[in-house]
């Protein structure tokens, strides 16, 4: 029989000293003999500016030296012929043809350069991978709030990588560009590129490669790859200097393309009003650059030539492989690198330390590292709810000793900091959590959660923080979509019917701020909202700093919600946006970090009080806890027959519409709103917000069937709700763009059951929170915590199972073919006006 405080030892990682393969022909030592800054300090920052060549650095300090004595126009005469080899270099090397190239200032640039040909209107649709970099979401953001275009980020796959199936299904629709990074700079991820372009290829969709971190350190041809457009720095695994790139544009996208900015060394005035541009990608070029650092990039380019870019990537793969291994066998250390990772970058983290932190440490050390923070990778380390990493990344100066002395740094005890005095009512911090096996002189308890939705999750980040011993028992896989936690976005305010949920809604909104604290980035926006009804409704929102406003102040406040002039609204300066899913994935994080011991893919079968603990039986093993904290969600009844004759769980849909002109349908000017539609019902969304669309949905919905996922949107359910879009958000005017299923879990009242059960009160519930409790999530989470150590929460009494009329009196096993235990994840609102 398994017991909640059983630990097992993990198991047993490669040798690290394992001897690294060196290909054939490649001289490591050579090279870092060659390379003056490898003698200076561990140089693991490649993949940020890898560090030069004597021969590129007296490349670039001669041609200097040359323009003092000559000239600048004098000194370019004299390069001519070296100049000249530099495309033939860069073309030999991404398997493309002389003409093909431009050099440029940047990766940055070229990508600028190359959108700016294109000359995207209103309505064209650019398909972007979850790995693009900052510079170029930024440009597609503001492409999208200036231009009207389309922006969707693609799907990844369990890997980490574009889902190319729903790749494939995104290219039926049509679309005027895709755009990947082969390597992010936020990862090791490799991105299957080959495979994109070929689907792209098939739609006559035109595909450009953000190259920046792949070339040098990966085989790139853009042959082999289908790219039309590609774009690269020299300062990265190329070794080149800082201010220089390549732009690859093929023959065939140079015949549609223009450049936007031409200049002088691409075009020749020919006329008072006429001018040619000269053949060739060239014609993307300024007149005015740096010809010392272009001629360094040429030497750069050279020695990689020169030494092969497969046995570079060879050594490279095998000193990012020894670090992995090595990194994973450090306690306190966490490779966050998804599974579809390789190549020269290794991304970890220590979850009790900010990256930027362990940086310096790593600095003061003698290693040069870089935090990557979620800033620079919003699609990619947003979506994943990693607020920084640290990243790692090596060439071939690096030797595997200087990787194992890395490791070894990482794994030697660190200096405890200087104590402070804990603020009052402060609870431990996870680091101190192993330290924290009592609490005012008693045991810590040894508590089950079931379910891994927000409730739950909250719960066992609280509970583990303050020195519980936690197992989380979730009965689907981590990131399912079968319940009520799922999805980007939620909404959160203070407009609530009855003064009742005031103090709870105090500390839910302190509680983000915790979280977000935690998390280390924002996890909620204010933008204000808005909450309508016709003007003869009785009942409707109010709510500390909430007003009550006619439908023309309505139209003032937020043009972008068109009322009839029969409505009133309540307008609640302190509503806003969640991250719902960066949320979920911080409280994964935390909890983990806290101690928190997850199983999924675990059924509870049934609970069964015995005396001071209680029995839990699951479908892997037996548990005995001082404590069980349901929050099951829609599955509650099946753990608590009381609550399945009580409580009704029910489909709803939301779909998200895009907009010929995103302004209108984003903050300011538009923000969360609920419209009661006479006939129709209640009506909520969400702006667009980042790289999501308006959100609409309708909060009703039929009983739904917990045997099977939530079946698709039905083209009448998406019909609906679109009517609805077109009558109330006017700049709505797009297509649908996404959509989803989900589910309610409908109490009476609609009121939540948060509480100890009267007739088991070691039994804790968190349930049926009626389409309006992810706001609340992290507050429920710190109520069950304080409930579970003893602390008074009158505040909750209205909440109480009893007061739902549940008693919590054990039923025996769940019923055989029904599901149970856990709070799912669902795009449900949670906006509830109720």
């Amino acid at each position: 029989m398994g017991s909640v405080v059983e630990q097992t030892a993990p198991p047993a990682g490669p040798d690290l000293l394992a001897d690294l393969v060196v290909p054939a022909g490649l001289d490591p030592a050579a090279v870092r003999a060659a390379t003056p800054g490898a003698g200076v300090a561990r140089h693991f920052n490649a993949a940020g500016a890898a560090l030069p060549s004597n021969a590129t650095l007296e490349t670039v300090i001669g041609h200097l030296r040359l323009e003092a004595r000559v000239g600048g126009y004098e000194a370019a005469e004299a390069a001519a012929l070296a100049s000249g080899e530099v495309y033939q270099r860069a073309a030999v090397l991404l398997g493309a043809d002389a003409d093909d190239i431009a050099l440029v200032e940047s990766a940055t640039v070229a990508w600028h350069r190359a959108i700016g040909a294109l000359r995207f209107r209103a309505g064209d649709r650019i398909l972007a991978t979850a790995s693009s970099y900052v510079s170029s979401a930024l440009h597609l953001l503001e492409l999208r709030r200036t231009r009207g275009i389309t922006v969707e980020v693609l799907p990844t796959d369990p890997t980490g990588a574009v889902d190319l199936d729903r790749f494939a299904a995104a290219l039926r629709q049509p679309a005027a560009l895709v755009t990947v990074a082969q390597v992010p700079t936020s990862s090791g991820l490799i991105e299957p590129v080959a495979q994109v372009g070929e689907l792209a290829a098939a739609a006559e969709v035109p595909l450009l490669v953000d190259a920046t971190q792949s070339v040098g350190q990966l085989p790139v041809d853009v042959r082999e790859l289908g790219a039309s457009i590609l774009v690269t720095t020299g300062r990265k695994f190329l070794r080149g200097p800082r201010g220089t790139g390549l732009l690859y544009l093929s023959a065939g996208i140079r015949e549609v393309a223009r450049p936007l900015t031409p200049d002088v060394r691409g075009a020749r005035w020919v006329g008072s009003e006429h001018f040619d541009l000269l053949p060739g990608a060239r014609q993307y070029e300024t007149w005015e650059t740096s010809h010392a650092l272009r001629l360094g990039l040429g030497a750069a380019l050279g020695e990689a030539l020169a030494l092969g870019v497969e046995p570079i990537s060879a050594y490279l793969c095998g000193l990012a492989r020894r670090l992995r291994a090595g990194l994973r066998e450090v306690p306190g250390v966490r490779v966050v690198d998804p599974p579809a990772a390789g190549g020269g970058i290794v991304t970890f983290i220590c979850p009790d330390e900010e990256p930027a932190q362990t940086v310096r440490r790593l600095r003061d050390a003698g290693f040069h590292l870089v935090a990557v923070p979620a800033s620079h990778g919003q699609w990619d380390l947003g979506r994943r709810g990693l607020p920084a990493v640290v990243r790692a990344s090596v060439h071939v100066y690096n030797q595997p000793e200087e990787v194992d002395a890395l490791v070894a740094e990482l794994a030697s005890p660190r200096p405890a900091p200087a104590a402070r005095p804990a603020p009052a009512g402060a609870t431990p911090a996870p680091a101190a959590r192993s330290a924290a096996r009592s609490v005012r002189g008693r045991a810590a308890p040894a508590v089950v959660v079931v379910g891994a939705g927000v409730h739950g999750r909250s719960a066992a980040w609280q509970l583990a923080r303050r020195g519980a011993r936690v197992i989380q028992l979730e009965q689907f896989s981590a990131d399912h979509v079968e319940g009520s936690s799922h999805g980007r976005t939620r909404m959160i305010r203070r407009a609530y019917p009855n003064p009742v949920w005031d103090p709870l809604l105090d500390r839910a909104y302190r509680a983000w701020d915790e979280l977000s604290a935690a998390a280390g980035h924002r996890l909620t926006t204010t933008f204000g909202g808005l909450y309508a009804r016709p003007a003869t409704a009785a009942g409707g929102l109010r709510g500390p700093g909430c007003e009550l406003v006619d439908a023309g102040r309505a139209a003032q406040l937020f043009p972008g919600l068109a009322l009839p002039e029969d409505m009133v609204a309540v307008y609640d300066p302190a509503a806003g946006v969640i991250d719902a899913a960066a949320s979920m994935t911080a409280l994964a994080e935390l909890s983990a970090a806290a101690g928190v011991e997850r199983r999924d893919g675990c059924q509870v079968l049934s609970w069964t009080p015995e005396g001071q603990r209680v029995r839990v039986v699951t479908s892997q093993e037996e548990l005995l806890a001082d404590r069980l904290v349901i929050c099951a969600g829609p599955w509650t009844g099946t753990l608590i027959p009381e609550f399945a004759a009580r409580c009704s769980v029910v489909r709803i849909v939301n779909i998200h519409v895009g907009a010929s002109d995103p302004v209108r349908v984003a903050p300011p000017a538009l923000g969360p709103f609920s419209v009661d539609v006479p006939g129709a019902g209640l009506v909520y969304g969400i702006p667009a917000h980042g790289p999501d669309a308006v959100k609409v949905g309708l909060d009703h919905g039929p009983v739904d069937d917990l045997t099977g996922p939530p079946g698709p949107v039905t083209e009448a359910e998406r019909a609906a709700l679109h009517e609805v879009v077109r009558r109330f958000l006017p700049g709505a005017d797009g297509p649908v763009v996404g959509e989803v299923a989900c589910r309610y879990t409908m109490a009476p009242k609609n009121r939540f059951a948060v509480g100890p059960l009267p007739a088991a009160p070691r039994v804790l519930v968190a349930a049926a929170c009626s389409g309006h409790g992810f706001k609340f999530g992290p507050a429920i989470g710190a109520a069950l915590a304080d409930l579970v150590f003893g602390e008074a929460r009158p505040d909750l009494d209205f909440l109480a199972p009893a007061a739902m009329g549940v008693t919590g009196e054990p039923e025996g096993r769940v019923s055989p073919g029904r599901r149970s235990g856990n709070d799912a994840h669902t795009s449900g609102p949670a906006a509830r006006r109720r």
